[in-house]
């Protein structure tokens, strides 16, 4: 079991009055991490050791700040062992899914110390003579990241990288489930050296999260807040952000599609699905969540995606190497069987896998989907995909956009103008000619439509979010005024 300790203002504390909250296996039960209930007070606490600490962080040199960022990407990656441990441990996640959370992380700790100098701004003409005038970008100030259990590495990161090397401190709320591996993501940045108060970390029992949070976006010192998590509660994040009149990033659910279209190189397609609709147990935002094949090849594109499904390797990740490990709770399995249970009874076919008795829940495609069956709707954040078959491009498309998710999709051709004009009546925020929908780069801008939330994280998107954009002038010879 791992013991979790909060970090406010570079001291490392329990919660006020000592209440603890623990995280156990999904496999077994037993408890594998233990960690502070945090209690409106320290939030504020928070509150106040990163806005103390924010016009130091923010005026210090960007270079300086990009070593530091840099020195937690080397103390991240060199943390490899404990994250694949802790994520075993919190959420059942895969050894390779923990190595590339832990990969991809450490690289979006760089790209955002490559940012530093890259917050620039512009000269702007004026209609007055001899007015110089700027638009300049300068930190916001206090940044809330929240970030869940299925990337914690991966999003913990995110959640506060960026925002980091913009010039603001952070509070990073660790995720309820997986309060140990995002504590590591903690050490890293201690082993860095980062000053106190410009990264805090606090954790919570899940039935205090809703005032914790509140708390933070109520206090006149948080500027930003950004939250990655279920589109059920970023509904009620923007709320309190609206309330507050605080800008707000959100990335939310989605129904991500996957579109075979005739002409597409089916062996391809069908590595590109498998990845896609079970990476960590199709428990990703961008997960697969719904393959759209042209009737013309579906039979062969299905046999195939069977045969790959089949073969991939399901069970305990702390006892060796496998694709699919544990769901992260109970109530995954009897979501996905229940879905299973109403596709077929309403005409579908289950084409490989089925319904699960425990965590380890197997590969699962259920085949001749159509719009009367749950499944087509909702998003199963599991290991459990429908495939719909379609007669032409346009019923594709239609399909496609029949939820009232955009946050990721996918769609297989081999003639690119015809992908490129079809993509762009796909309503994702991002969108994979003849790839995955699971694909993440830290410099892109990621970010999704519809229900799927708004803004973006990443490169000089991710910059305009935590920044604020001033109007700066300054008068270079006499003015003549009206009176």
């Amino acid at each position: 079991m791992k013991e979790v300790d909060m970090l406010i203002n570079g001291q490392r504390r329990p919660a006020t009055g000592g209440a603890c909250f623990e995280r156990r296996n999904p496999l077994d039960e037993s408890v594998a991490s233990r960690a502070p209930a945090a209690t409106v007070a320290d939030a504020q606490s928070a509150v106040r050791a990163a806005a103390e600490a924010f016009p130091a962080w923010a005026a210090m040199g960007p270079g300086e700040r990009r070593g530091l960022l840099a020195r937690a990407a080397d103390a991240l990656q060199a943390r490899a062992d404990a994250f694949a441990e802790a994520m075993a441990s919190e959420t059942g996640a895969s050894h390779h899914w923990a190595a590339f959370n832990v990969h991809l992380a450490a690289d979006g700790l760089r790209e955002a110390a490559a940012m530093t100098t890259q917050i620039a701004g512009q000269l702007i003409p004026s209609d007055v003579p001899g007015n110089l005038a700027m638009g300049v970008r300068q930190a916001a100030g206090v940044v809330l990241g929240i970030a869940p259990w299925n990337a914690p590495v991966i999003l913990g990161v995110r959640a506060v990288a960026l925002p980091l090397a913009c010039g603001n401190t952070v509070i990073f709320k660790g995720s309820e489930i997986c309060p140990a591996t995002h504590g590591l993501i903690i050490d890293a940045f201690q082993d860095a050296g980062l000053p106190p108060g410009v990264v805090n970390f606090i954790t919570n029992a899940p039935e205090d999260a809703g005032k914790i949070v509140e708390a933070i976006i109520a206090d006149p010192a948080v500027r930003r807040v950004n939250f990655t998590g279920s589109t059920r509660v970023g509904r009620i994040i923007a709320g309190q952000c609206a309330k507050y009149l605080k800008p707000s990033v959100l990335e939310l659910g989605g129904k991500a599609p996957f579109i075979v279209l005739h002409d597409a190189d089916i062996e391809a397609a069908v590595q590109a699905a498998a990845f896609g609709a079970f990476a960590n147990s199709g428990q990703i935002c961008m997960s697969t969540e719904r393959i759209i094949v042209d009737e013309r090849v579906a039979d062969d594109f299905v046999a195939r995606l069977v045969a790959k499904a089949r073969s991939l390797p399901l069970g305990d990740p702390r006892q060796g190497p496998v694709v699919l490990g544990s769901v992260v709770d109970r109530a995954t399995v009897q979501r996905c069987n229940a879905l299973i249970d109403d596709a077929l009874a309403k005409g579908a076919r289950l084409v490989c896998g089925g319904k699960a008795e425990s965590t380890l829940m197997p590969a699962t495609l259920l085949d001749h989907v159509t719009a009367q069956m749950d499944i087509y709707h909702e998003e199963s954040f599991g290991p459990v995909k429908p495939i719909v078959r379609v007669k032409d491009d346009d019923a594709a498309i239609a399909c496609a956009n029949d939820n009232e998710y955009g946050l990721s999709a996918a769609l297989f051709s081999r003639d690119i103008a015809r992908a490129l004009n079809l993509v762009r009546r796909i309503e994702s925020g991002i969108c994979h000619i003849n790839g995955a929908t699971v694909h993440d780069e830290a410099h892109m801008p990621f970010g999704g439509v519809k229900s799927s939330g708004f803004g973006h994280f990443g490169g000089s998107a991710g910059v305009a979010e935590f920044t604020d954009l001033r109007w700066i002038t300054v008068q270079t010879s006499q003015r003549q005024y009206p009176f």
